[in-house]
């Protein structure tokens, strides 16, 4: 028996770091050069099979992924779109230092709408350097002592890095945290 649960995850981070990339690549399987601004909220939806340990309790997770503008004129708004989501993701463009000092400002944005929320960092836009550049990003900001996040990943939109790994991350989470049942792994089929 297949059990199905609805959750809210929102994209958070500074405008142009590829929020709206990473979902295109994770819901429909595309990636576009040409940018478009996400003007306000945009909600994409994606359902997620988790197998669980007991094999007969797969756990189908229907992922409503809210798209929020990183435009720093809409942070007034924000909290009324962060409100009831489960978990979120919260994006860097890597090329952008600017963009990756900002990664804990929309952690602790989210976190103060939803205290019992969960996030996971996404290092966008990882194709554009070097092994050794991302683990110094990686270093520097010690996100692993944040207790709130559970996973950071260098990704990429274009190239699909670590995009499904990212999100099915999130909906063993989302499952472990409804106390339905564990998943049996935590990495994608």
């Amino acid at each position: 028996m297949t059990q199905i649960l609805s959750k809210k995850v929102c994209m958070l981070g500074d405008f142009s770091v590829g929020k709206t990339s990473l979902i295109r690549r994770f819901v429909e399987r595309q990636f576009s050069d040409n940018y478009l601004s996400t003007v306000g909220v945009k909600i994409s939806k994606k359902t997620v099979q988790v197998q669980s340990l007991a094999k007969e309790n797969a756990v189908s997770i229907q992922m409503l992924i809210w798209d929020l503008e990183g435009n720093t004129k809409f942070k007034a708004v924000t909290p009324t779109y962060l409100r009831g989501a489960s978990s979120a993701v919260i994006v860097a463009d890597v090329s952008r230092q600017v963009t990756v000092d900002h990664i804990l400002d929309h952690v602790q944005s989210f976190l103060s709408v939803n205290p019992q929320g969960f996030a996971s960092v996404a290092f966008n836009k990882a194709d554009l350097l070097t092994e050794e550049q991302l683990r110094d990003i990686f270093k520097r900001l010690s996100l692993d002592e944040q207790r709130r996040i559970i996973a950071t990943y260098p990704t990429s939109a274009k190239t699909g890095t670590n995009v499904d790994k990212l999100f099915y991350k999130l909906a063993c989470k989302m499952i472990e945290s409804t106390s339905l049942t564990s998943p049996k792994r935590e990495t994608p089929p």
